[in-house]
């Protein structure tokens, strides 16, 4: 019995043109939390929208939920004027999502700038706009209806 040799045949390769080192735009992912509420926003070079879950912060009603997620956006000034913002809130209630959205939009702004000045105006002013607020819900316990009440007694 012979066995056959396997030819293995070499095949050319060409050399890739190496692509001319295109400039990548700078973008920045930055994260925000409230209670159950989480924010993402993605900041980068542009004309100044704001975009939240698809949608303009033109169309928010509330116009105290404006001034939440907006006064970051004030703080910095002429620094924000040219940047796009999209966020992402997912989780927990309106309040919670505007106060996650404002913590993301305020590092997004001073991490893109890299404004030292800016940071420590922040933090002056509100230290959870920059950094998150560790409070969250305690849990229900099994010998009352909420957290820390009790079941009421009855002696008669």
């Amino acid at each position: 019995m012979v066995k056959a040799k396997s030819v293995k045949k070499k095949i050319a390769t060409k050399a890739k043109p190496k692509k001319t080192a295109e400039k990548k735009p700078k973008i920045v992912v930055t994260r925000g939390k409230r209670k159950e509420s989480v924010a993402r926003a993605y900041v980068n070079e542009g004309k100044g929208v704001v975009r939240i879950n698809g949608m303009s912060l033109d169309g928010i009603q509330s116009s105290y939920i404006k001034d939440i997620i907006m006064e970051p956006i004030i703080m910095a000034g002429d620094k924000a004027k040219n940047l796009d913002m999209k966020i992402i809130a997912k989780g927990g209630g309106v309040m919670g999502q505007a106060e996650a959205i404002r913590t993301a939009v305020a590092r997004g702004i001073v991490e893109f700038t890299g404004d030292e000045e800016l940071r420590k105006s922040m933090k002056e002013k509100d230290r959870f706009m920059l950094g998150e607020d560790s409070r969250r819900v305690e849990p229900k316990k099994y010998k009352g209806p909420k957290a820390r009440a009790r079941f009421q007694k009855s002696y008669r």
